[in-house]
């Protein structure tokens, strides 16, 4: 037994590395702050490169017995999973809402639907396949095999933290794979709280390590491992660039979910309120800290006036408050000052650039601690302003007037991003050539921007490479081999 320290009544918990199936102690640790109040609730690993290559080669020396067991049977530990995450459901929520500062209600929606997840890929199992090929030759027979890469390589975003861990771990599981999960050192506490609770399900050592530290050190260390066959990494274009670098030396596949900033298209013919309550629930959802949520909106110019006054009031009614203590907040503070000065910053330039605030538009007043910001609306931007350009990644609502369907769908695409985009109309002509012409990874039609976990969450331009979800995700974790088998 490791001397793992989780008492739920301990003020500050100290936690350990994750590897192989077992808890290592670091020289060092990181604090993590609850961001409602700026109180240090726990002392987080603070790994290192041998973490990381000890993780790394123990999942080396476990996967090929691993990758040889039936997929059901390696499905059964997902199942596992699944059950321990419902047996701890709200315990794990109040976890995530306290490092992260996660409204309670959406907290335990990310608890639930990772649980969902495991299940969903555990269903998988018997469906993933390969192919019979007519040969060219006679008495010849080509068959095509999915076979696991080896090792997978998960790093993780702190917005949320919980599910795009399970994004990584359940379908490199499920194919054969061996995991080693980097969680971020923002938000590491649910992620090794689950770690404690599978302890126990008997998965194999070596199968599955999840550690945490910084980027430049453990992130770095991981994506440069001549021994790794998958580096999947949900996070910032940056980000991204710097994995990329590293696995070339290695020619490691990468799988990359990058940064967005989705455009929202009002139509002049659009139900106006439903086109509101949609984009007001896309922006502030986690504090407007979501890459997939609607960061820029354009409204044809015949019902900008009519879509402002009901836009308005609807972010005025937004409340913010204590993530662990209000349990009306629609929204709570961001995870770290710098995300705060971040916004802040963005919304002075975008008044700079000639934007109208009319709505919040600065740091809250109402709280004495916490990183919170006010909802806001800024009006009067143009396209080439840094708030219609910059992923704000916060709760800033920038409103453009457009002439035209044209003009909108020109602006949309005018962006270094491609992640999602939704669009607002009852006319099935601007839906079928928003299919076409919209160069996004996901568009939504008269709904809110959020994705199912059997679609397929992937961008296009800078915000990514490859994708999650459904049956194209768990083909990112597998790799093909034919045979050609010439009979005598």
């Amino acid at each position: 037994m490791s001397n793992y320290t989780y008492d739920v009544g301990t003020d500050v918990k100290t936690y350990q590395q994750y590897i192989a199936g077992s808890f290592f102690s670091t020289a060092d640790h990181i604090e993590v702050l609850n961001p409602c109040n700026e109180e240090v609730i726990a002392l987080a690993p603070r790994g290192t490169k041998e973490d990381a290559d000890k993780a790394v080669a123990a999942a080396k020396a476990a996967q090929p017995k691993w990758g040889l067991l039936p997929a059901v049977e390696r499905a059964e530990y997902l199942k596992k999973m699944a059950q321990v995450i419902r047996e701890n459901r709200v315990f794990l929520a109040e976890t995530l809402a306290t490092e992260q500062a996660k409204v309670m209600g959406l907290a335990q929606v990310e608890i639930d639907v990772t649980a969902v997840y495991f299940d969903y890929y555990a269903g998988m199992a018997r469906s993933y396949e390969g192919e019979i090929i007519q040969s060219d030759r006679p008495n010849e027979q080509m068959m095509l095999h999915k076979l696991p890469i080896g090792v997978a390589v998960g790093i993780c975003p702190w917005n949320f933290p919980f599910f795009v861990m399970a994004r990584k771990i359940a379908p490199s599981l499920v194919t054969g794979n061996a995991c080693v999960v980097k969680i971020s050192e923002e938000t590491p506490m649910v992620c090794l709280e689950f770690a404690r609770l599978i302890e126990n399900i008997g998965l194999p050592s070596g199968i599955l390590s999840i550690i945490t530290g910084y980027g430049h050190e453990v992130g770095q260390a991981l994506s440069e491992n001549p021994d790794v066959g998958i580096i999947s990494l949900t996070g910032s274009v940056g980000a991204g660039q710097k994995v990329m670098e590293a696995a070339a030396k290695n020619i490691t596949k990468v799988s990359l979910e990058l940064g967005g900033k989705a455009p929202a298209i009002v139509c002049k013919d659009a139900d106006l309120d439903l086109a509101v309550k949609a984009i007001v629930a896309s922006r502030v959802i986690f504090s407007g800290q979501v890459c997939n949520c609607a960061e820029r909106v354009y409204v044809e110019e015949e019902v900008y006036e009519e879509f402002m006054t009901k836009l308005l009031p609807a972010m005025k009614a937004v409340r913010v408050g204590d993530a662990r203590t209000d349990a009306k907040a629609d929204m709570s503070a961001q995870i770290n000052k710098t995300q705060l000065l971040k916004i802040d910053e963005l919304v002075k330039r975008a008044v700079e650039q000639g934007g109208e605030v009319l709505l919040g538009g600065r740091i809250s007043s109402k709280f004495d601690k916490g990183y919170y910001y006010e909802p806001t609306v800024i009006a009067n931007v143009e396209q080439d302003h840094t708030i219609m350009q910059d992923e704000t990644f916060g709760p800033v609502l920038p409103v453009m007037k457009v002439s035209s369907f044209d003009q909108a769908i020109d602006f949309a695409n005018d962006s270094e991003y491609g992640l999602t985009s939704s669009i607002y109309t009852n006319d099935i002509n601007k839906i079928l050539r928003a299919t076409k012409e919209l160069l996004f990874g996901e568009t939504y039609v008269n709904r809110e921007n959020f994705e199912a976990i059997q679609g397929f969450h992937a961008g296009f331009r800078k915000s990514g490479i490859g994708g999650a979800d459904g049956k194209h995700g768990l083909e990112e974790y597998l790799q093909t081999k034919v045979m050609y088998i010439q009979q005598n």
